[in-house]
């Protein structure tokens, strides 16, 4: 019987990852299947959640090295779209200047996964929103502390 449910479970699977296929790019279930920068940062120097309009929460982690941000993170209660989308606006800043990462837009988040069905664009929108909800609260907490903006 083991073996019967276990080739049952394969079959499932294998129909549900070509049922996606038909909808996604290999992009997006990469990134859904095996996402990248997952997890909070203790003590991040930014950070940021929203909330979207489907009830998907997305958070934000950033660490940075003078202008540069060393790391980001995510982590959401989303579906598999907002899991892609997360784990590639993480990927698509990583390295990049605090400035040029506050012009990452949702279009950005949706080249680097090779596009999403018009329902599934919002998840995009969400990731860039929340990137930015992290820069921005990086941007409040160096002013707080005296820094010019001419540094971030």
């Amino acid at each position: 019987m083991d073996k019967d449910f276990d080739q049952f479970a394969d079959d499932m699977q294998k129909a549900i990852l070509d049922d996606a296929r038909r909808i996604y790019s290999e992009k997006v279930i990469d990134h859904f299947l095996r996402p990248r920068n997952t997890g909070g940062i203790e003590g991040a120097d930014g950070f940021g959640k929203i909330k979207g309009p489907c009830g998907d929460t997305m958070y934000i982690y950033l660490t940075v090295d003078g202008t540069r941000i060393r790391n980001a993170t995510f982590m959401t209660d989303g579906c598999g779209t907002t899991i892609a989308c997360g784990s590639a606006v993480t990927d698509l800043v990583k390295g990049k200047e605090i400035r040029e990462a506050s012009r990452i837009k949702y279009i950005h988040i949706l080249e680097a996964l090779g596009g999403l069905p018009e329902s599934d664009i919002h998840c995009s929108v969400l990731a860039a929103d929340t990137l930015r909800a992290a820069i921005k609260n990086y941007r409040m907490a160096q002013r707080s502390k005296g820094k010019d903006e001419g540094e971030f």
